[in-house]
């Protein structure tokens, strides 16, 4: 079962060539060439993207939004934490391709605790890309605090 949303905003983007292609947001704020990467078999061209960088970026993004959000409904602030994501691609074992996620997360400026208490409240209350990705990607997220 999914969630019904009340869209707020909507991005939209074409993408051809698939992984060896461009893709390009209809605003143009993202605009890339794209290629298989070496370790995948592919050319690796210099200066290009993959989808794993594009997913990367949006999810390391939307959770350090998630994570400020919480911290400001405890009174903190968590808007200068790094959010670092690591999204892997390979086989899976039901065939086909899947995902692994890794977010590491940093804010010297929060005790290793409570940042630990935003960040579970983030990837389980908040942030859309971890509902998206909740029981099909496994998602590891570790906290550094003070």
């Amino acid at each position: 079962m999914t969630d019904t949303i009340k869209p707020l905003y909507t991005a939209h983007a074409t993408a051809t060539g698939g992984r060896n292609g461009h893709t390009r947001s209809d605003d143009g704020m993202v605009d890339v060439n794209l290629s298989v990467p070496k370790e995948m078999g592919g050319p690796g061209k210099p200066g290009t993207a993959t989808p794993e960088h594009l997913f990367a970026a949006g999810y390391a993004a939307c959770f350090g939004g998630a994570l400020d959000f919480v911290a400001k409904q405890h009174k903190k602030d968590a808007s200068k934490a790094a959010v670092k994501s690591a999204v892997s691609i390979g086989p899976r074992e039901g065939g086909g391709f899947g995902l692994a996620v890794q977010l590491d997360i940093t804010d010297m400026s929060l005790p290793q605790a409570e940042l630990q208490s935003f960040v579970n409240e983030a990837h389980e209350k908040i942030c859309p890309y971890s509902h998206a990705t909740r029981g099909n990607v496994d998602v590891k997220v570790i906290a550094h605090g003070a």
